[in-house]
């Protein structure tokens, strides 16, 4: 999980600094993506705004044959917003090979965005837990203001039943389920170990049965709501060209920095809405850094869990900082979009599958789920309902399982517009993926090779059995089956202290002051 959030946190940063481009972009009278007459538009560029363009897609009634190929190549139309990114923005290579030269107005977004994620965790979740009362409720109201805005705009209702208008045909495609699960593990943060880090400053008996089932509620509502903010825009869009909604739609960076931008300069007073969904996009990407730095930085000062680094979490922050900085100058290069959706297809989305499918079989077959269910009812004072039960012990498993064997089966290499990955390319972006993965059979080995046994498989028992000092961390909350048999006493090594001083130093509420937050690492 630490290899999947290192990934993600070095390329997510570069696509929050884009949106810093863009938003500092957008602080002019005239968007530069409007129109058609900038040094670097081409004689394809038609811009949706240009009075010499053909408009509502009226087309001449009858041509001579010797001009219907001009006329066709022209009705080709590259859009100044696609021409401002590839060719200004990005200034886009021909090859993932082809690094050109750093892109130096993205270079210092990627600097600024560092500075702003370093400055909200300089004091670890005490200050990132203030600003994310703002980066996680203030896009709620960009998303209505720009809701209520593109609901009343011409032709948004045919934007909107296109959104909402199933397609039954790709039912069938991998892709497709693939791409929900992405979409799912992204948005939820399952196997990216946020939710472990999150979850261990929590008070032992804190209800996260509660939390999760609203945390799942709100986040596909949240999804399905921006969907009508982005379609309904997307529907005036293809009102406007007349043409259907599929032409104008798009998906990763295309949607974002291409497409919906574009919808926006037909807009009045098109700045402020473009001001307002880049910021708004920024405040989401830093919730989500946030959290994966939280998570790099909690796991290297609780591992290393000496009296320096404890003190010192200021300056792992700032390393970790540094070195995603750092680490994420090749991705703003001319070919740096290539890299980064790369990693995006392979080094955050296979990986993701594969690490939740073996956790969920590890944790209901090997440790068992009858121990897991005994420990969450120590936890909450209830055993979890059947319905999760049951989707954890099979459901769960099951699907991520044949969405993992549909992927492979129906597998495409990685494409970008019209380019073609080359193999070596491809190979890397495997690597990636296995690079995650096989750090779990490889520490099965590992703990394999140190446990006492005299054959294999007794090894094999032992190393799945839980160490003896398993359990919650404070003795107040060992009871049931991790009650002490004996008298507890200063070499018993039951008092375990806090690893983390953050967790350490937050109050729980309706105890005394030695149960800390960290004892839910159980």
């Amino acid at each position: 999980m630490m290899v999947v959030s290192t990934y993600i946190g070095i390329y997510y940063n570069v696509i929050i600094c884009i949106a810093f481009y863009y938003f500092f972009s957008s602080m002019t009278h005239v968007l530069p993506w409007a129109y058609c007459n900038n040094p670097w538009n081409t004689p394809d560029c038609a811009g949706v705004l240009d009075t010499s363009n053909l408009t509502n897609g009226s087309r001449p009634a009858a041509l001579p044959s010797n001009l219907s190929h001009p006329l066709n190549h022209t009705l080709q139309r590259t859009s100044p917003s696609e021409e401002y990114w590839r060719l200004y923005v990005l200034k886009l290579s021909d090859d993932i090979g082809n690094f050109g030269e750093v892109r130096l107005p993205l270079l210092g977004c990627l600097g600024v965005s560092w500075v702003v994620v370093f400055l909200c965790l300089i004091r670890g979740v005490k200050s990132s837990g203030k600003v994310v009362y703002f980066t996680a409720t203030f896009p709620y109201v960009v998303l209505t203001i720009l809701f209520v805005r593109g609901v009343t705009l011409e032709g948004a209702f045919t934007g909107i039943m296109y959104y909402l208008t199933p397609q039954w045909d790709k039912i069938l495609e991998a892709k497709v389920w693939g791409d929900a699960a992405s979409q799912i593990f992204y948005s939820l943060g399952c196997a990216w170990g946020g939710l472990i880090t999150m979850a261990s400053y929590n008070k032992f008996h804190n209800n996260c049965y509660r939390d999760s089932i609203i945390i799942s509620i709100t986040n596909c509502a949240t999804s399905v709501y921006a969907g009508f903010v982005i379609f309904s825009i997307l529907g005036f869009m293809a009102n406007h060209l007349g043409v259907d909604v599929s032409r104008v739609a798009d998906h990763g960076p295309g949607l974002a920095f291409v497409a919906y931008p574009e919808a926006l300069t037909l807009l009045p007073i098109s700045p402020l809405w473009s001001l307002l969904f880049f910021f708004m996009l920024i405040l989401l990407g830093l919730g989500t850094q946030f959290c994966l730095l939280e998570t790099l930085v909690t796991a290297i000062v609780d591992e290393v869990g000496n009296e320096w680094i404890l003190q010192k979490k200021t300056y792992v922050t700032l390393g970790v900082a540094v070195a995603g900085f750092l680490l994420g100058i090749p991705l703003t290069s001319q070919a740096g979009i290539y890299w980064l959706l790369l990693m995006d297809n392979y080094a955050a989305s296979f990986s993701l599958v594969i690490i939740s499918c073996i956790m969920c079989v590890s944790i209901m077959y090997i440790y068992g789920h009858r121990n897991y269910f005994q420990d969450i009812q120590m936890m909450l004072g209830f055993p979890p309902p059947l319905f999760f039960q049951i989707c954890w012990r099979f459901v769960s498993p099951a699907i991520i399982f044949f969405i993992l064997i549909f992927t492979v089966i129906q597998y495409q290499p990685i494409t970008y517009n019209h380019y073609q990955y080359p193999g070596w390319a491809v190979a890397i972006g495997f690597l990636m993926a296995l690079s995650s993965v096989i750090c779990i059979p490889l520490y099965a080995l590992f703990q394999l090779c140190r446990t006492d046994g005299d054959t294999l498989l007794q090894r094999l028992k032992n190393a799945t059995k839980p160490s003896r000092d398993w359990g919650p961390a404070l003795l107040e909350h060992r009871t049931g089956r991790y009650a002490p048999t004996i008298a507890p006493s200063p070499e018993d090594g039951f008092e375990v202290q806090p690893l983390h001083p953050d967790k350490a130093q937050i109050p729980t509420v309706g105890s005394n002051s030695s149960s800390r937050l960290q004892d839910s690492r159980i």
